[in-house]
């Protein structure tokens, strides 16, 4: 467990508040960008602790001002709010109350930690501005982007920005804060084979869009066996395929989508191009024509050095010896903070959520729950990383 606290730490009672917050925002899930009551709960607690709230960036973002002393130097802090589309399976009495909502990312613990670490805060001694940034429809991997587009950074300029994630399968107390790529880019490539439909009786008499996906299936899968090299990390995964109706005529059309994850610019354009590639063949050898749509969601998570090891350095006497990682394990799932990351320098950090069925239960998982033990601990972290960033006299 963490050893040092910096400022006054929550107090039995409060803890329990926040515990108990956390679970109300669990029992009432809201989804990608629509989440006007969790929006507003965070808005109204953030006002009761003397933060000037600004509604409506990017849809229901919000973000939290707090200034002291007359520094100059900006921090932002960023926790995500939304859930995800599925039903809970869990039957403790904050269990998700609107079926097929669910918090089972645990952002609505990330919502909790921020708020403990803004009313703590509120009574810290630091010297410059706070940019408290709560974002919704991370899953839907818009809500980062939306903000930026609507003058985030505009509006609350930062030096440096920071966001964690919780990490189940590792013991609490422990922590990655890792340099460089992070997680992973996220692309959806849409392929649409146009050939020519017949009966299924007489193929020599059309242009049959089926073998072409049966060849484009096989041909994609050797992009990451045979074109990138053992340390391009790459994930390419046929998510979707449509063709036909009827069992004896052949289609017209037929389409595929594809999910396609890299850790670095340089690995997705090398799969880009493949990519087009291996279309441009298949059109000359099937006589076909094929649209290639491919359309980026989020760019590749990578945090930047310096901002890295100043965090690392900040953090490392809330943990134990040993508890403090500057690796993990590589994670191929995409988080669009790295948006706001390639705006601002910073860093994402993981914290273990805990190990064991319970909460060491996978994110994404109808069983999964946050972790309440992480909420004290994670406050500690934001506390520290702010009264380090904002000391007085910090050039």
């Amino acid at each position: 467990m963490h050893t040092q606290q910096t400022g006054t730490a929550l107090n039995d009672t409060e803890l329990e508040s926040f515990i108990s917050l956390r679970r109300q925002i669990h029992a009432a899930p809201e989804l990608g960008g629509d989440t006007p009551h969790t929006a507003e709960l965070v808005a109204a607690k953030l006002q009761q602790w003397g933060y000037e709230v600004h509604r409506g960036i990017g849809g229901h973002g919000l973000v939290g001002v707090l200034r002291k002393g007359q520094g100059q130097r900006r921090i932002g802090l960023r926790a995500d709010m939304d859930a995800l589309p599925m039903q809970e399976k869990n039957a403790f009495a904050h269990a998700s109350q609107i079926p097929g909502r669910m918090h089972a990312c645990g952002h609505d613990g990330h919502t909790a930690i921020l708020l403990a670490a803004a009313y703590r805060l509120s009574s810290c001694a630091f010297d410059g501005t706070l940019n408290l940034i709560f974002q919704p429809d991370e899953e839907g991997l818009c809500g980062a982007k939306a903000m930026i587009d609507d003058g985030l950074f505009q509006r609350f300029p930062c030096d440096a920005i920071f966001a964690l994630h919780n990490m189940p399968g590792s013991p609490v107390g422990t922590a990655v804060v890792q340099a460089g790529p992070t997680m992973a880019s996220s692309e959806r490539v849409r392929l649409h084979i146009t050939g020519k439909g017949g009966h299924g009786a007489m193929p020599e008499l059309s242009v049959d869009p089926l073998p072409v996906v049966a060849s484009l299936i096989n041909a994609i899968q050797t992009i990451k066996s045979r074109n990138l090299g053992p340390e391009e990390y790459a994930v390419v995964s046929i998510g979707m395929l449509q063709a036909g109706s009827v069992y004896n005529i052949i289609p017209d059309e037929a389409s595929m989508l594809i999910s396609v994850r890299t850790d670095t610019p340089q690995t997705q354009h090398k799969i880009n191009q493949r990519l087009a590639e291996i279309v441009r063949g298949h059109e000359q050898a099937f006589g076909v024509s094929i649209e290639l749509d491919i359309r980026q969601l989020a760019p590749a998570l990578i945090n930047h050095e310096a901002e890295t090891e100043w965090a690392r350095t900040s953090l490392a006497p809330l943990f134990a010896p040993g508890h403090l990682h500057s690796r993990g394990p590589k994670v191929m799932g995409t988080e669009d903070f790295a948006w706001m990351l390639a705006e601002v320098p910073g860093c994402y950090f993981m914290l273990g959520n805990g190990e064991g069925e319970f909460h060491g239960c996978s994110v994404h998982n109808p069983h999964y729950d946050f972790n309440d033990q992480l909420i004290g601990l994670g406050a500690d972290c934001w506390v520290k990383l702010v009264v380090d960033f904002l000391q007085p006299g910090h050039a």
